[in-house]
């Protein structure tokens, strides 16, 4: 059976509006390494919102 790996990473745009989250949850397999790490991030003078998933958060 495949194992399916994934991150909560939610976006909402409401006109100009937008609201984004995520867990704090880094993994590696079934073991927790990391509960409080800061995927959804503002860049660029606060102009950007990002998301960080995967390898990468």
């Amino acid at each position: 059976m495949d194992q399916y790996h994934g991150t909560t990473i939610l976006s909402v745009r409401r006109g100009k509006r937008v609201a984004m989250g995520g867990d704090g949850q880094v993994t590696l397999g079934n073991l927790v390494i990391k509960a409080s790490a800061r995927k959804v991030r503002r860049i660029h003078q606060g102009e950007i919102l990002a998301g960080f998933a995967g390898g990468t958060a």
